[in-house]
C-alpha cells in the first residue's frame, strides 16, 4: 500500500491560540517532514468585484473561503505533489498575483478558523483538533494584535468584532467543535495537550514506517 502523509486540523475562534499550538506541533517536528497550510490564505479571489463591494468582505463566513482549491490542493500533497499556495492581499481585499511553492511533506498541519466546517476537508483529516478559549481572552488577544500588529483602532477592533466576529463564531465556528477528535482548552499555554499530540503524530508516523 502506497504511503500517505498525515493530515492534521487545527480550527478555533479568532484568538483562541491556534496558530500557537499549530507552531508547537510544528517546532516539535523540526527537522522531520512537516508544512503548515494556513486556510488564510485561501480566501476567495475577488478581483471581478469591484473594491467597493470587496471592502464588505465578511472574513469569519464560510463562504469566504476557496476550499474547492484547497482541498484540491490537500489532495495533491497527499499524493506527493507540490502545490502553488496562494497569496491573499488584505490591502486589496483579494489575491496577489504572487504564489509560494509547497513541496509535499510526510505530515501536513492544516490550520484556521473555518477547516472543521467543511465535510470534505474533515475526511482529508487524520486528526482533528479544536482550541478552545473562553470569549474574554480571545478579544483581548484580537484587541492587542489588532491593534500593535494591524494599526486599528480601539473602538473599530471592538465594533467589528461585536457585528462580525462574534455572532460568525457563534453560528460557524463554535458549532464545529463537535467534529474535533481532541479539544485543547487555552491554547499555547496548554503544554500538556500538545505534548500528547506530539506523541499520538510520532505514533502515527512510525506506524506508517515515516520516522
Amino acid at each position: 500500500m502506497m504511503r500517505k502523509p498525515v493530515v492534521i486540523g487545527v480550527a478555533g475562534g479568532s484568538g483562541s491560540g491556534k496558530t500557537s499550538v499549530t507552531k508547537a506541533i510544528y517546532e516539535s517536528f523540526k527537522g522531520h517532514s512537516i508544512t503548515m497550510i494556513q486556510q488564510d490564505f485561501y480566501y476567495k479571489d475577488q478581483s471581478d468585484l469591484p473594491f467597493e463591494e470587496r471592502l464588505k468582505t465578511n472574513y469569519d463566513h464560510p463562504l469566504a473561503f476557496d476550499n474547492d482549491l484547497l482541498i484540491k490542493h490537500i489532495e495533491k500533497l497527499l499524493r506527493y505533489e507540490p502545490i502553488e499556495k496562494p497569496v491573499y492581499d488584505y490591502s486589496i481585499h483579494t489575491r496577489s498575483k504572487e504564489v509560494i511553492a509547497v513541496e509535499p511533506k510526510d505530515v501536513i498541519i492544516l490550520e484556521g478558523i473555518l477547516v472543521l466546517e467543511d465535510e470534505r476537508l474533515r475526511n482529508l483529516m487524520d486528526i482533528k483538533l479544536y482550541v478552545d478559549t473562553d470569549a474574554d481572552i480571545r478579544i483581548i488577544r484580537r484587541l492587542s494584535r489588532d491593534i500593535k500588529e494591524r494599526g486599528r483602532t480601539l473602538d473599530s477592533v471592538i465594533e467589528q468584532y461585536t457585528n462580525v466576529v462574534r455572532p460568525m463564531h457563534n453560528q460557524f465556528i463554535e458549532p464545529t467543535k463537535r467534529y474535533a477528535d481532541v479539544i485543547i482548552p487555552e491554547g499555547g499555554q496548554n503544554h500538556v495537550a500538545i505534548d500528547l499530540m506530539v506523541t499520538k503524530i510520532q505514533t502515527i508516523l512510525e506506524q506508517k514506517s515515516f520516522l
